[in-house]
């Protein structure tokens, strides 16, 4: 792993299930058992990190459970609840044409189509409704992420978005 690795998360450990190692998982995936499907998992906790290959994982009321290897009893699977998962972002499927990670989104300045610099992404949040772009600047903003209407462009290889949206709104 090379220090410029771009991780992406993909859940946390909310708790253990039964007594042999198994993890409860809150998935941020779509659907929630895809995040089973990716063979080895980075668990991060209090300074922690450790890479774990994934046994068995599926869909379970809501939630997923997993087993991992190397975690073989409750008291091992215990130390990593409210640990993030997450994966190198090359391991990622690529995204259909207009759609993004928000790994991806995370950084890139947000500019106008007057050319007026509105910010740069700081994080995405999830309403139901769409996905809110948080911009860090002088002045906080939120613009919703919806493709054609508000968001005319995205250029990855430029690290840019083009909004229609005006710094007074």
């Amino acid at each position: 792993m090379s220090a410029s690795t771009k991780w992406v998360t993909l859940g946390r450990v909310s708790g253990v299930f039964g007594v042999k190692g198994w993890l409860k998982v809150q998935s941020y995936t779509d659907p929630v058992d895809n995040i089973a499907r990716f063979g080895v998992w980075t668990l991060r906790r209090n300074g922690a990190e450790r890479a774990f290959d994934v046994e068995d994982g599926r869909a379970h009321g809501g939630a997923v459970i997993a087993k991992l290897r190397g975690l073989n009893d409750r008291d091992s699977a215990a130390g990593w609840v409210g640990a993030e998962i997450v994966v190198e972002r090359e391991r990622l499927p690529a995204p259909a044409e207009n759609e993004f990670y928000w790994a991806d989104l995370e950084g890139l300045e947000v500019r106008s189509t007057a050319g007026e610099v509105l910010g740069t992404v700081d994080h995405l949040l999830a309403t139901g409704a769409n996905d809110v772009l948080v911009l860090a600047g002088p002045t906080e903003r939120l613009i919703p992420f919806v493709m054609g209407s508000v968001v005319k462009h995205v250029d990855l290889g430029a690290r840019v978005i083009v909004v229609d949206w005006s710094a007074d709104y």
